[in-house]
């Protein structure tokens, strides 16, 4: 592989809690009460996407999506970037030929508000947020959006997240998926992974 294209929230930062914490604490304050398990399900698809598939009414999509957006900076220092992340794409950028991408279902403000001031910006060179792409996650749209901007050819692209709507998003734009499985749960529906990454250093086993 000489295309690697990153998710960002549960592959290399830790933000689960910060998001879900957030949106509990936002639709608590509306009457509306999930099970954190069932928060977690959402987790990886976009905001809008995640209250809609929490039946919040439509009416109150906007609203929320506000308040949650609001309530974020509060949970912010939950946030941490998985061990070995760092060194990884350090060493990844240096090899010859390979190219590293960002694509994410961050806003680009969320993405500068999150990202940007942990230093993880300078290893990659194209990055594609959500306002690039018309359908997030799980359709293709935006991993193709990073693969055309790479001029990448699909044979040597892998996609590397932690959710199931990712290796929906990689199969569909025609790529490997790689499954980072470091974080603190397996997902279900993941079990057609073409690669299962148990830690960060094993990225460097996928350049050739």
């Amino acid at each position: 592989m000489k295309n690697f294209i990153f998710d960002v929230d549960g592959t290399l930062l830790d933000t689960e809690a910060m998001y879900m914490k957030a949106l509990d604490k936002v639709l608590r304050q509306h009457q509306i009460s999930h099970p954190y398990s069932e928060l977690a399900q959402t987790f990886g698809i976009t905001s809008l996407d995640a209250l809609k598939r929490l039946k919040v009414p439509t009416d109150m999509l906007q609203p929320i999506l506000n308040e949650w957006a609001q309530a974020i900076p509060e949970f912010q220092p939950l946030t941490h970037v998985y061990d070995g992340i760092e060194t990884m794409l350090k060493q990844l950028s240096e090899q010859p030929g390979t190219q590293l991408a960002i694509m994410t279902s961050k806003q680009k403000y969320e993405f500068k508000r999150d990202v940007t001031p942990l230093g993880l910006d300078q290893y990659f060179s194209e990055f594609v947020f959500f306002e690039d792409a018309k359908r997030g996650k799980p359709a293709p749209d935006p991993i193709l959006v990073a693969m055309d901007r790479l001029q990448a050819d699909p044979a040597e692209t892998v996609y590397i997240g932690d959710t199931q709507y990712d290796l929906q998003a990689a199969h569909a734009a025609g790529v490997k998926f790689g499954l980072v499985v470091w974080g603190k749960r397996t997902p279900a529906g993941v079990e057609d992974a073409d690669y299962r990454l148990a830690a960060p250093q094993e990225m460097l086993t996928l350049v050739g």
